[in-house]
């Protein structure tokens, strides 16, 4: 009996072990496939948000109205537009004349979204639209981020940061706005904004560390299994899914998530410094009516408001930077991604602290 059990057991191991294979190479295969002539990796696409605004209200106003009214306020408007038509032609023409050039373009709201997943592979269009708007902003405009975000790993999160800080650093005002869920690495990068605004009963804070594993070292040795690890480096790896975990281990491995906490609280208090962090970065998270009492966000209010708000006075266009998609993504689709996304969180959850 043991004996054939071990036959079929290692004949199901082995077919497991073929079809692993098979599949990397298939992968590996496509994307060295995919990734040649692939020239452009992506394009900018602009939505005029203050004109589709002006469409909905149009089109509503439509029913609301009867034909004579809207002819006479069409009217109005047209002959208001023909002067502010004649001084525009008026400035520039003297501004031509001294040699001056004239730039009469509104102040402009430029409106990102970030909809975070674990590994913030996000920032990758992040950071091609944040290059974007500081290559054409002038005095008078500003950035809105509709955030959207549980945290994920401390590294793409810091970078995602970093990239937003980039527009502060450039004298950009920059406001966060919070609709559902910004906690642990959302509110990291939402803390970097001039103004935090929430809906009501959105999510907030969850300023913690986390990291968790599966150890299946006492299922091995029940099946008489070995398992086997070596290392150059005495804390090159500390926790393992496989091996016998020691207390040392699980000490460092406590030690690193202090440290990562420890950071993560400096950065909250350099960007947030009025802050009661001894009651905030608790890991526990808040609606954001009692994250506004606690300071974590400046307003209660929806990114539809700002918008909406912003149409009145200044140009309002969204901005989002997408990639196109390589053959290799074509093929392997769904199934390959929900592979790459279980062992994201079985090895990376494990070793790296998650925010």
């Amino acid at each position: 009996m043991i004996l054939e059990f071990l036959l079929d057991y290692g004949l199901f191991l082995a077919k497991v072990v073929t079809f692993v294979v098979a599949v990397i190479a298939l992968i590996v295969g496509v994307k060295i496939i995919g990734g040649k002539g692939n020239g452009a990796k992506g394009e900018l696409q602009i939505t005029d948000l203050s004109e589709k605004h002006k469409d909905t209200v149009a089109q509503l106003e439509e029913h609301l109205h009867d034909e004579a009214f809207l002819k006479a306020r069409h009217k109005s408007e047209a002959k208001a537009q023909k002067e502010q038509d004649k001084q525009d032609a008026k400035q520039a023409k003297k501004a031509a004349k001294s040699g001056e050039l004239q730039d009469n373009r509104k102040p402009h709201l430029f409106v990102l979204d970030f909809n975070g997943s674990i590994d913030a592979k996000e920032v990758s269009s992040l950071r091609e639209e944040v290059t974007a708007i500081l290559s054409v902003a002038k005095e008078g405009d500003e950035v809105l981020v509709r955030l959207e975000s549980g945290g994920g790993m401390v590294h793409g999160y810091g970078l995602a940061s970093s990239q937003l800080d980039r527009l502060k650093a450039a004298n950009i005002p920059l406001t966060i706005a919070v609709d559902k869920v910004a906690a642990s690495g959302g509110y990291m990068m939402a803390c970097v904004a001039n103004k935090i605004v929430s809906a009501p009963f959105a999510i907030v804070g969850s300023i913690g560390v986390i990291a968790q594993i599966p150890n299946f070292n006492k299922l091995l040795k029940k099946n008489d299994i070995e398992f086997e690890q070596m290392t150059a480096g005495e804390y090159k790896r500390t926790l393992t899914m496989f091996g016998e975990n020691t207390d040392k281990a699980r000490d460092k491995f406590k030690l690193e998530l202090e440290e990562t906490h420890v950071l993560f609280k400096d950065f909250i208090r350099d960007h947030r410094p009025e802050l009661d962090l001894e009651k905030v970065a608790t890991g526990e998270h808040w609606f954001g009516s009692q994250a506004l009492d606690l300071g974590l966000v400046d307003e209660i209010k929806t990114s539809d408001d700002l918008i909406v708000e912003a149409t009145k006075e200044k140009a309002v266009l969204a901005l989002h930077y997408v990639r196109k998609k390589k053959l290799s993504d074509k093929i392997s689709g769904t199934a390959a991604k929900t592979a790459d996304s279980v062992l994201l969180k079985l090895v990376s959850r494990g070793q790296r602290p998650i925010v």
